[in-house]
């Protein structure tokens, strides 16, 4: 078993730098505590789990005692924080009012969840407008947040920067912004930048890493970018498509891997791999991003 605790490397310069944290989906069928020696078992020290079914439904009761073995194991061994993934089905700006009320119920109720692990990220899509455009669908997701976010809420709750497709909300900073500059309670959301998807939505990282991340700070705040998705694309630039690929093996290519593990402004976050692979594959990726960055 491969141990990820908490290690500091110096630089060439002298300059300490803290390892990265790296991991993948995991799945939390078996509990907390199970998740996190998964995570140590392929090198990962951070890692995503959904907090239901990805498909929606009612979720499974937590387990406090397992849910503290959890929190033990992450300070134990060092991990970063963890980046929970609301359902794939949670729309908060669906034109159907049953759709809206699930969305509001099950984030409720995953964030009350959240803090049996506290001071971790709760990350979710913002939602598709179906028809409704891009202004009403962020007034409603503004409104949901509002009903249910918590000023005294230790977890950090994370909008995806998305990739266009369909009538999907968050396709541009500008629309991410938006939704943080309408929500009375933003202080407690961050942001999560996919690879993969700002790739596809049109922002070229492969060519111009800094001049999109200058684009991010201007328009959102650097100090906003709480945790990565690292994504290849399976299309070119601006397709607006989304289809995940393993790292090196897409558009992006090797080499703006490296330069995203190893971006002084990307680094000590949290990054997270959502590319087509089981525990073995993501083992290999998550050693071959640890040897990338410099």
């Amino acid at each position: 078993m491969v141990s990820a605790t908490s290690r500091e490397d110096a630089t060439t310069e002298g300059v300490v730098a803290r390892e990265l944290a790296i991991g993948c989906h995991l799945s939390s069928s078996k509990g907390y505590a199970a998740m996190g020696r998964e995570a140590l078992s392929i090198g990962a020290n951070t890692f995503a789990f959904f907090t239901r079914n990805p498909r929606g439904g009612n979720a499974k009761k937590a387990d406090p005692q397992d849910a503290a073995e959890l929190c033990a194991l992450l300070d134990r061994e060092g991990f970063g924080k963890l980046v929970a993934h609301a359902p794939y089905t949670m729309n908060l700006c669906s034109a159907k009012p049953d759709v809206r009320d699930f969305g509001r119920r099950a984030m409720a109720e995953d964030l009350e969840r959240m803090e049996l692990l506290p001071g971790n990220y709760y990350n979710f899509h913002p939602g598709s407008h179906v028809g409704q455009g891009a202004d009403e669908g962020i007034r409603l997701i503004c409104s949901a947040l509002d009903d249910v976010l918590d000023m005294g809420q230790s977890t950090t709750v994370l909008l995806e920067t998305m990739a266009g497709k369909g009538s999907e909300v968050g396709r541009t900073f500008q629309e991410i912004a938006c939704i943080l500059e309408g929500c009375a309670k933003s202080d407690v959301l961050g942001v999560c930048l996919d690879t993969c998807h700002v790739w596809d939505g049109g922002y070229n990282i492969r060519v111009d890493l800094d001049g999109v991340l200058n684009e991010f700070d201007r328009v959102i705040g650097l100090d906003r970018l709480c945790a990565l998705h690292l994504n290849d694309s399976k299309n070119d630039c601006a397709s607006h498509k989304d289809r995940h690929e393993k790292i090196g093996e897409g558009y992006l290519g090797i080499n703006t891997f490296a330069a995203v593990v190893s971006h002084p402004r990307l680094r000590d976050l949290p990054m997270v791999l959502e590319t087509p692979n089981k525990l073995d594959g993501y083992a290999r990726e998550i050693a071959l991003l640890r040897s990338l960055a410099w």
